[in-house]
């Protein structure tokens, strides 16, 4: 093996002992990153130990630099990577602390390095959560144009439903303008009902019930529609093996290419 294919080997597999290991060091480290930003967040532990948490935080920045350049480095297709969603989480997972140089507090944001305990799925070779993720894609994805055409409709319905609550109750009883109106449709339909707004007349209070009742009935249609989508998708063996090209995962068992970017996925094995 090259020192790339050794390096893809134990950086981005979880099927041989060395990438395993890498990938159980990589979320102890996440979960210790993590934990620090958290505590530095709580004033007595910052004032007690800011200084080695942010020892700590810039260790772990680092850390997580160098692995975020190696995988680039490894990878036959560094963008392919880069754009994927573990790619911009790996990059998010670093930016924070770079950004809090200029921008004092924006460090806290490295909590978006829990993104990355996703890995845990593979680590621990649990492939059925990787298959039933797979079919949640796929069905969200076949969902996406009805689910589409459902939120243009309801949001039809918060503007006509804010308008009519505007002029039925008007500024007297809260609803000032038809953009805050709106978002009192759009607490009612969901049925959360913060309160900060009520109607106070009776065809108000009367509207409004038919909009509660109403919401009851939204809620089911992207559930009815998601279920669906999810019985017609087909569901297959899936590896947790990644592309030496893109690094995507996801793959059926039996794949010989990569079906997200066409490369050879053991082209050593499938040789011989």
């Amino acid at each position: 093996m090259s020192l790339k294919q050794r390096l893809h080997e134990i950086i981005f597999e979880a099927d041989t002992p060395a990438g395993k290991a890498f990938d159980l060091l990589l979320i102890i480290s996440i979960m210790l990153s993590v934990t620090a930003v958290m505590l530095d967040s709580v004033g007595e532990y910052h004032e007690k130990y800011g200084t080695i948490l942010y020892i700590i935080e810039w260790f772990f920045t680092i850390l997580f630099t160098v692995e975020y350049a190696l995988r680039l480095w490894i990878v036959e297709r560094p963008m392919k990577y880069g754009t994927s969603f573990f790619g911009i989480v790996d990059l998010l997972a670093v930016v924070p602390t770079y950004l809090s140089l200029f921008l004092p507090t924006s460090q806290y944001l490295l909590v978006i390095r829990v993104l990355r305990m996703l890995r845990i799925f593979r680590v621990l070779k649990l492939v059925h959560y990787v298959g039933d993720a797979q079919l949640l894609m796929r069905a969200m994805r076949a969902s996406r144009r009805k689910i589409g055409i459902f939120v243009y409709t309801v949001l039809t319905m918060v503007v006509i439903f804010g308008a009519l609550m505007y002029f039925v109750e008007g500024p007297p009883n809260g609803f000032t303008s038809i953009p805050r109106s709106m978002y009192w449709a759009i607490v009612t339909l969901t049925t959360v009902g913060y309160g900060d707004i009520s109607p106070q007349t009776p065809l108000g209070q009367f509207l409004s019930s038919m909009i509660m009742i109403l919401g009851y009935g939204i809620i089911a249609v992207p559930t009815g529609i998601f279920t669906v989508e999810m019985s017609q998708a087909s569901r297959r063996g899936v590896s947790t093996q990644a592309c030496p090209a893109c690094a995507k995962e996801g793959h059926d068992v039996d794949a010989v290419f990569c079906k997200f970017c066409g490369q050879e996925l053991n082209p050593v094995e499938n040789r011989e």
